[in-house]
């Protein structure tokens, strides 16, 4: 397997080969006899949605009931973590288990780019489709655009939306390959998508199944269905959000009458921190310092709900610390498989996580492009570099050279990152350093996605192609 692209390793599995790798022998058996039993999964996944702007998340103007009640019926994290501040390489880090630094996708796709994720790399999708299971990305896909890079190349069966953000240009509508609406009415877009998956469940019902429903909303420009539209106190924003929790009520309740609840893990989580604006059109990440695009926590720690009948104990609150990078291989481990050996992960096995145990101690890495702004382990976050946005560009802390006053932070004591304790924690200081050397030499040494980091690095995503 070492060195297998992700189709190579794909037809190895689909031409008769036993999957030892992702679990089990899949070849000539049909998709009932092959996945009795197995779990489905949904993952619905917000698009700038902050910290603080949910009930739960202490927001005092935005009624998130059914958001409220799937936190009640199951588990609620407080320190978890996308994979990245901003958008298509926190989308690369849920669907493949593996920093943004690994898969090249280290900073967001414009439409009409050459590029898009390496189809090498392997996705969720495309380790459960061996397992038996049908697989739907319904929503914002932001991986790239041309036809090589989009989700029916990346191990969807089935694709619904838009494939990029919804302020680059009008987007079309696509179902599958085929644009189907332009310019789009974004107006109705989060219903669609929820009739959408909702659709998609009920045709799949008596086969596992995995949706992954990654919102338009509450990224910007805002819009919300007439249903919605001046229902919040927040306004437009707040009316955004509240058609959200609509819609994670209305995919529970399917799942509740289509008698899949117990056998559903159903996850929401946001992809990055919330807009800074001069007006109301921007997010709250609460008491987190920071926001979308910096690596402060609020551009990366966000709101985390999970929720499985039997299997997560309800109106759990934790304060284990996981991350996105964790989707990967705890999914593929509960529908059976293993992870593929050829290339190394950055998540881990969140099932003890969710069941309300303890988990093992996670080093969080925080990318800002190719460089390293922070880290943290255990309590600690170390800050070498850091974006400040009352002076508009990055201010460093310490050279890689010559260490120079790197900021510390408790963040079990300090999560809004007020109070460096650098010179108080000499020790700590130097082990998150050494910590940071070794990942930053293994990553070096893997030498992977090198062009694609190259072509974000020379800024050709931001040169912008006529419309095709």
């Amino acid at each position: 397997m070492a060195g297998m692209g992700r189709r190579e390793f794909l037809k190895t599995l689909g031409a008769g080969a036993c999957g030892a790798i992702l679990g089990g022998c899949v070849s000539g058996l049909n998709k009932s006899q092959t996945s009795k039993n197995k779990p489905n999964f949904v993952i619905l996944f917000a698009d700038d949605m902050g910290y603080g702007d949910w009930n739960r998340g202490g927001h005092p103007t935005i009624k998130t009931p059914n958001m409220n009640k799937m936190a009640d019926e199951g588990i609620q994290l407080t320190q978890f973590y996308s994979g990245n501040p901003v958008c298509s390489p926190s989308r690369s880090a849920l669907l493949t288990g593996r920093n943004c630094i690994r898969t090249g996708v280290i900073n967001v796709f414009f439409p009409n780019n050459d590029m898009g994720m390496n189809p090498k790399e392997i996705t969720i999708a495309d380790a459960l489709k061996p397992l038996g299971y049908s697989t739907a990305c319904i929503g914002k896909w932001h991986l790239g655009d041309r036809p090589e890079y989009r989700p029916l190349r990346q191990g969807f069966d089935y694709y619904y939306g838009i494939l990029y953000s919804n302020d680059m240009t009008n987007p079309d509508i696509h179902r599958n390959d085929e644009v189907i609406e332009h310019p789009t009415d974004q107006t109705t877009l989060t219903k669609r998508y929820t009739n959408e998956a909702i659709k998609f469940i009920e045709e799949h019902k008596d086969e596992p199944f995995f949706v992954y429903l990654p919102y338009t909303f509450p990224h910007i420009p805002l819009y919300a269905s007439e249903d919605f539209l001046d229902t919040s106190m927040r306004g437009l924003f707040g009316d955004t959000i509240q058609e959200l929790d609509w819609s994670v009520g209305e995919i529970n309740k399917t799942l509740k009458k289509l008698g899949l609840a117990e056998n559903t893990l159903v996850i929401f989580t946001s992809d990055n921190g919330p807009w800074i604006t001069q007006n109301q059109n921007g997010g709250s990440a609460g008491l987190l310092r920071g926001a979308k695009g910096d690596t402060w926590e609020g551009g990366m720690r966000e709101p985390f709900i999970a929720k499985w009948p039997g299997k997560i104990p309800p109106g759990k609150i934790s304060m284990e610390v996981s991350s996105t990078l964790d989707f990967f291989p705890t999914i593929v481990k509960l529908a059976g498989g293993n992870l593929p050996d050829d290339r190394p992960y950055d998540g881990v096995d969140m099932m003890p996580v969710l069941e309300g145990k303890k988990g093992s101690e996670r080093t969080i890495f925080y990318y800002s492009a190719h460089h390293l702004d922070a880290v943290r382990k255990g309590k600690w976050k170390l800050h070498f570099r850091y974006y400040d946005h009352s002076k508009g560009g990055y201010v460093v802390a310490r050279n890689w050279v010559t260490p120079e006053n790197p900021l510390l932070f408790d963040l079990n004591a300090d999560p809004s990152e007020k109070y460096d304790v650098a010179r108080r924690n000499p020790d700590v200081v130097k082990d998150l350093i050494s910590t940071v050397e070794q990942y930053k030499k293994e990553i070096e040494d893997k030498g992977e996605n090198k062009d694609l980091i190259d072509w974000f690095i020379a800024g050709n995503h931001q040169r912008r192609t006529p419309r095709r």
